[in-house]
């Protein structure tokens, strides 16, 4: 008989988002994106998009129930997380079934919806403090959330340490009262109280309109965390991060709110090997030309390529030593790795920002009939000028080129396939092309090497 170690089975019980954003939908790809197998109880259907909430079709609690019963006793359940729950009669039937059998219990008090419909019954408010709450390993309430169960005015984090004591002291482990909502300094902190201690969770405002889903995919990261048996700061800690990152990289669909991307994390993770292997496959067509050696500047050439979803150096494979001038050929000085290029890969964080499809760069060196060469290929070409740069950009490390990036961009009105600048006091002018990958780019440096013959 083989051995296999168990896979960490998380539940959600909460409504279903015709829209795909939040509710059952957002907690299945939270769960996925934690390597958590998830498992769902439908409360209710909702018939909503990125714009509102327009009709609710609540479930029976009786079926509600069976589909807590089905999981818990077969596959077993590690930790659960609630979301809409809509009428007292869930509730109830979900404080019965969480006292039978005991899993770790994540409770996100969904009230109201982002658009401003209602998703708890006046009446079932009391029976999701009274009794559902008092259950709970973790409360995840927004500041209006946490104002409607304590009845505290919530408008600092001050405010917050005292609802997330109160929401204790009803009974539940631990709770965390989100920041979102509240406003202190460009900072997002969400304030954990958890056996007798307070913790801080501190982020980075992001203005953006893909929110929606925040507060499920926040709960339900928590319960996946939980599931693999980590402790409730740490998981708080994980589930900051998935957030962040899924509202920063968020789905840009629909006319309203779009969804956070909760796999965000996954798919950079996942595209690792691929962009490596792209940006080696490029320096070796690169290495086969000789004429190539003719665009390779006195800094020497690099090639490079940014993982979906990069936000950092660390994020970017580059070729460490750039490509030099070995016989006559083009020949890498070291392999290709991540965060080995500073300066190519500002070129491309940077112009992943206004176009997240162009992320891969090559430098080559600047001449007038390289542009013509360009030109004639039909590429956009964008320039800035190095001796306009303000002072106060000169003056701190690794500035100039996002500040340059920036001019080009705007000038063409889009990301351009060709930025160009003439240099200035002690700076080589360069030229550097843009692109989807490093192969593609590369192909059309080879392209312009030969015919410049």
């Amino acid at each position: 008989m083989s051995m296999r170690s168990k896979v960490p089975c998380a539940l959600t019980i909460a409504g279903s988002d015709s829209g795909g954003g939040a509710g059952i939908q957002a907690d299945l790809k939270t769960f996925a994106a934690l390597g958590v197998h998830g498992m769902s109880a439908i409360t209710a259907i909702t018939v909503q998009n990125t714009v509102s909430v327009t009709a609710v079709h609540a479930i029976p609690p009786e079926i509600v129930r069976k589909q807590i019963e089905a999981v818990a006793t077969d596959i077993g359940v590690d930790a659960a997380k609630t979301g809409m729950l809509y009428s007292s009669e869930i509730i109830e039937v979900v404080v019965e079934e969480v006292k039978k059998y005991g899993f770790p219990l994540v409770v996100d008090p969904v009230m109201v919806a982002k658009s401003g419909a209602p998703l708890l019954r006046e009446d079932a408010r009391k029976v999701l403090i009274d009794e559902l709450i008092p259950l709970a390993t973790v409360v995840t309430p927004n500041a209006m959330e946490a104002q409607e169960i304590t009845n505290t005015k919530i408008r600092s984090a001050e405010d917050a340490k005292v609802a997330a004591k109160k929401i204790v002291d009803l009974g539940a482990k631990a709770a965390v009262v989100k920041g979102g909502h509240i406003v202190e300094g460009g900072k997002v902190i969400d304030v954990l109280y958890c056996d007798g201690e307070y913790y801080y969770f501190e982020g980075e405002r992001i203005e953006t309109k893909t929110t929606h889903g925040t507060g499920c995919s926040f709960a339900a990261a928590i319960a996946a965390e939980l599931a693999k048996g980590k402790k409730i700061p740490e998981a708080i800690k994980v589930a900051k991060e998935v957030v962040t990152m899924g509202i920063k990289f968020g789905l840009n669909i629909g006319k309203g709110f779009g969804p956070v991307n909760p796999m965000a994390q996954l798919y950079k993770e996942a595209s690792k090997y691929e962009v490596w292997k792209n940006v080696k496959e490029a320096v070796k067509l690169l290495e086969n030309v000789p004429e190539v050696s003719k665009l390779i500047p006195e800094v020497k050439m690099n090639v490079v390529m940014a993982l979906p979803y990069a936000e950092a150096l660390k994020d970017v494979v580059g070729v460490d030593g750039r490509i030099t001038i070995v016989n006559g050929k083009a020949k890498a000085a070291g392999c290709p790795d991540f965060g080995v290029s500073r300066h190519l890969a500002k070129y491309v964080l940077t112009a992943m920002k206004y176009d997240s499809s162009i992320r891969a760069a090559i430098n080559i060196r600047y001449s007038t009939n390289i542009l013509d060469v360009c030109r004639k290929f039909g590429l956009v070409i964008s320039f800035y000028d190095r001796r306009k740069e303000p002072e106060e950009i000169k003056k701190v490390e690794g500035m100039s080129v996002p500040w340059g990036t920036k001019q080009a961009i705007k000038a063409a009105g889009k990301v351009p396939n060709v930025i160009y600048h003439e240099g200035d006091w002690g700076k080589e002018p360069m030229i550097v092309l843009l692109g989807e990958n490093a192969i593609d780019i590369a192909k059309i440096a080879i392209k312009i090497a030969q015919e410049l013959k």
